[in-house]
């Protein structure tokens, strides 16, 4: 079996979404696999299969007209990318759209100063002046549309900046015709030279209004370095402490966090306490109170109080960097939705050209002119517009899942966000989705006269301390000891419990009903004590709903959603759960095998999402058609999850299902915007109702039409 290898980049250059699906389509033709483009931020990943190293893909990216920065530079702010467009020239002496633009302008406007009568015979109009005027623009314009249009022929991927090359350099060639024939009535350089300073504007514009759908993610990203209290000791033990960067920071360092202060790092908290606002996080604003040995996440605020902590989690292990990196990722996922409008951009600039070549043939032997004809060819080049096509999708899922992770909804791919349109029936775990999972001991009973409770509490605790499992969890916390039982072998069985064996050979185990063997009747306890296959003693414990499952239900009863509880627990607990929530399907007393298989069932009936957190979920939730996670279950759980809601983030549920449906119509308006735009744009400057001057300014604005119509899904109610 082949290596794999997972390659992430940052490569500059793409100035419209059409340069993301050049990449891709040369990374897969090169054998590459799993390949991620996301244009808004720069971010290419894949996986490198075969004998290809890096540098050789590098260099045939370097051939296409972009720029693999080092992976040393990778950690910079995506925004310094997006806006250095300079097609494999970072060192350009224009480096941005605007520069360019700007550059461009002062030469335009004078070469369209024959519009006004005084100034239409001025010695500015000899055809000589105006086409030295338009030289710089055409330079300007030759050195980025020109390049970018040579590189994309020889790779037989021809992008938008070809259509301008055309449009441009057809307007130029045909003044610099009429100039040295002396034919006035030919010279048409404000044409070439408004083509190129419009389209300018227009690649500015839609840079702008794209890198700032990712304003939400950049505020994310922004709260990676900040200043550090670093707490260091003499050789007398004397505490000093010392400002440092937090991305000089390392795992196991000691720090001060003071209040007010930006938390560095993921650290745990060793002494004192404080209120923590995790707004950052889980979009939530009222602060946390937070203790000795609680953990903080990086880039949360101190409100009030002040802590020493340890760092547990730097750079890329981080929270924040996990939640960057899922977003990212998924930007550059493609739904299926996009597909056919991928298909149509690869073959949308050739076509563009055959219908401009059909347009001046057929417009000369209509009108029997050439210059009108020329106009109206080089106009439909201009107002064409690939790049919408291609920005319908990565505009709106930028802005759905920026969104998503500011409100403690992560989403790991653009396929989830688009799925949700279709969930017909949510099915929920119990402990620790719908319930809290912090739960307390509500009564124990010991069945055997001969064991005391001191050790009792000592043999449950010395079990349970070994599972990840809430209730496991919970008893630990309660009968934390010193004295615990040194196992000689232990080992957890999924939805059965924890069982061990002493050095003396004796066999311990706690677990459901079912490992009391029928020794008795009574089915409601919550765990049952054993000792070489005797019950020695029962166990019951409370557990709390989270006070926003009842809302989070009666929002999907609203919008005619099933809802159903799936759990391991005894059926008198779930009922009694279910009847208070008001959940519509009950299931219970259920393997993790078991569940996974009415997982199955259910999705073949209608497309089904799961809530879930613990480990025993983890293959359910992969075989939902949307498996969601809570970010404080296992680990497991949340790799195997497509969506993970942040800190106990139940209540953020409806928002996710509203996000994805609302991107979906998004998408679906954009790529319909995109669509008519070129059908209706295309024929209009065919027939002569558009200037090239027009079509260039029109196409301009037709991505920004997409960008802020996907800007839109940032504010709209979408619950």
């Amino acid at each position: 079996m082949e290596a794999t290898e997972k390659i992430k980049w940052k490569v500059t250059g793409m100035d419209c979404p059409t340069c993301a699906l050049t990449i891709n389509k040369y990374l897969e033709k090169e054998g590459m696999e799993n390949v991620k483009v996301n244009f808004a931020t720069g971010d290419v990943s894949f996986e490198l299969k075969g004998q290809k190293n890096e540098s050789i893909l590098s260099k045939g990216l370097s051939g296409l007209g972009y720029t693999v920065i080092d992976h040393d530079d990778a950690h910079a702010p995506a925004q310094q990318h997006t806006h250095d467009h300079d097609h494999g020239k970072p060192g350009g002496w224009l480096k941005t759209n605007m520069q360019r633009f700007w550059f461009c302008l002062p030469f335009t406007l004078v070469l369209m100063l024959h519009m006004i009568p005084a100034l239409r015979h001025s010695w500015l109009m000899q055809p000589w002046i105006q086409f030295a005027i338009t030289l710089p623009v055409l330079a300007a314009g030759m050195s980025y549309f020109g390049v970018s249009a040579i590189k994309s022929i020889r790779n037989r991927m021809p992008n938008m900046n070809v259509l301008v090359t055309i449009g441009a350099l057809a307007a130029f060639i045909y003044s610099l015709y009429g100039t040295v024939t002396g034919q006035h009535d030919y010279i048409f350089y404000e044409t070439a030279a408004t083509v190129i300073t419009l389209v300018f504007l227009g690649n500015y514009m839609e840079e702008h209004t794209v890198s700032s759908t990712q304003a939400q993610l950049k505020k994310l990203a922004q709260t990676q370095v900040v200043m550090a209290n670093m707490i260091a000791y003499d050789q007398e033990h004397n505490e000093n402490i010392f400002p440092v960067e937090s991305s000089a920071l390392r795992t196991g360092d000691l720090i001060l966090i003071k209040s007010g202060e930006q938390v560095p790092a993921d650290c745990k908290i060793l002494w004192g306490d404080a209120q923590v606002n995790e707004a950052i996080i889980t979009g939530e604003s009222v602060p946390v109170k937070k203790e000795s040995r609680d953990t903080l996440i990086g880039g949360s605020i101190m409100v009030d109080g002040t802590v020493k902590a340890q760092v547990t989690a730097v750079g890329k292990d981080t929270v924040m960097a996990g939640i960057i990196n899922l977003v990212n990722e998924a930007q550059g996922e493609k739904p299926p939705v996009q597909q056919m409008a991928d298909r149509i951009s690869a073959v949308f600039v050739p076509l563009v050209i055959g219908v401009a070549f059909l347009t001046f043939i057929i417009n000369w032997l209509i009108l029997q002119d050439f210059t009108p004809a020329l106009m109206r060819a080089i106009a439909v080049l201009v107002i064409a517009c690939p790049c919408a096509m291609g920005l319908a999708t990565p505009a709106a899922i930028a802005v759905g899942l920026g969104r998503g992770a500011r409100n403690g909804v992560l989403f790991r791919n653009a396929t989830s966000l688009e799925n949700f349109k279709d969930i017909r029936q949510v099915v929920f775990d119990k402990t620790g989705t719908l319930t809290t999972g912090n739960f307390s001991i509500a009564g124990f009973q010991i069945l055997d006269k001969n064991i005391s409770e001191e050790v009792f509490k000592n043999i449950v605790y010395s079990l349970e301390k070994y599972s990840n499992h809430p209730v496991a969890k919970s008893i630990t916390r309660n009968w934390k000891t010193r004295n615990d039982v040194r196992w000689k072998q232990i080992r957890e069985e999924k939805g059965k419990g924890m069982f061990a064996t002493d050095k003396e050979g004796i066999e311990y185990g706690a677990g459901s009903f079912e490992i009391s063997d029928g020794q008795t009747g009574a089915d409601q306890h919550n765990i049952y004590i054993i000792r070489n296959q005797q019950l020695i003693g029962t166990i019951d414990l409370k557990d709390e709903l989270r006070p926003e499952a009842k809302t989070v239900i009666s929002y999907f009863r609203s919008k005619n959603i099933k809802t159903v509880l799936l759990s391991g627990d005894r059926h008198s607990k779930a009922d009694q759960i279910a009847a208070e929530l008001g959940i519509d399907e009950v299931i219970a007393e259920k393997t993790p095998e078991e569940k996974l298989q009415i997982i199955a069932e259910k999705n073949t009936q209608t497309p089904t999402a799961m809530v879930g957190d613990g480990i025993n979920d983890a293959p359910a939730l992969a075989k939902a058609t949307i498996g969601i996670s809570m970010s404080d279950a296992s680990q497991i759980a949340m790799q195997t999850a497509q969506v993970v809601l942040t800190n106990y983030g139940l209540k953020h549920l409806p928002l996710a299902m509203g996000l994805g449906k609302h991107t979906y119509k998004t998408i679906k308006e954009n790529l319909f915007w995109a669509f008519s735009y070129n059908i209706v744009a295309i024929p209009v400057a065919a027939i002569g109702l558009l200037t090239p001057m027009f079509g260039a300014l029109i196409m301009a604005f037709s991505d920004v039409v997409l960008a802020l119509n996907s800007g839109r899904l940032m504010v709209k109610k979408v619950v």
